[in-house]
């Protein structure tokens, strides 16, 4: 599928997360001309691999899978995507991954030279940018430590917490996800995955109404296996 190039419907009032402290790029996105929301269907790329780094964009609902395509053709599920979070924040001039919508997703987007233009202009948001890309190499370091050190069952469990505090929620979590991608992000194949969540229910821990649809109802249990 194609990728999601420049918009040019404009932005109307932005559609996100109720957010207690100030959000300096939130305030960039708001302040740049060409900023833009525009309709994903699931399946549809917003930017590929490879592709020059011209645009940052904010997930405003629904959510965004990143991956990177390896040499020998498997996929590497980098990450999940919610609204509020931003994406396309490059180091280098090409993004590193390929991000594409899991369904019915809206976004803003923001030329990354506007960007740097706001930030060379505001100190609080060159802040931003920094403890942003701080947070993702954290969250990079995380993932890397529980694929190295962790089972399928921890695995899966502290994916499961983790989507759900990211979705502020303490029960029930809708996964837009397929298992599949969950099985790319987590190192695992898709066998393992769905025999994991079958084990998971077993011993009571989680409710799989479906394969989208999970209610976590012994959190406290499931806490102490992601620790």
């Amino acid at each position: 599928m194609p990728a999601l190039r420049n918009p040019v419907a404009p932005l109307p009032a932005p559609v996100a997360p109720v957010v207690l402290e100030r959000c300096e790029l939130c305030e960039a996105f708001a302040m740049a001309s060409s900023s833009v929301r525009a309709p994903l269907v699931a399946g549809e790329e917003i930017f590929r691999q490879g592709e020059r780094a011209s645009f940052v964009y904010r997930v405003l609902k629904g959510a965004v899978i990143s991956y990177r395509l390896l040499n020998d053709g498997r996929r590497q599920v980098t990450e999940f995507h919610v609204a509020g979070d931003f994406l396309g924040l490059e180091a280098g001039l090409e993004y590193r991954t390929t991000a594409e919508a899991l369904g019915g997703t809206m976004i803003a987007t923001v030329r990354r030279s506007d960007l740097a233009g706001l930030a060379a202009a505001d100190s609080g948001l060159a802040r931003a940018l920094w403890q942003m890309s701080v947070r993702a190499f954290q969250r990079s370091e995380d993932h890397a430590m529980i694929l190295a050190r962790q089972g399928a069952t921890e695995r899966v469990v502290a994916f499961l917490l983790d989507y759900a505090d990211r979705l502020g929620t303490r029960e029930i979590v809708d996964l837009p996800m397929t298992r599949q991608d969950m099985a790319d992000h987590l190192g695992l194949t898709i066998h393992t995955v769905s025999r994991t969540l079958s084990q998971i229910q077993a011993a009571g821990l989680i409710e799989a109404r479906s394969s989208r649809h999970v209610r976590l109802i012994r959190r406290d249990l499931l806490e102490r296996i992601r620790a």
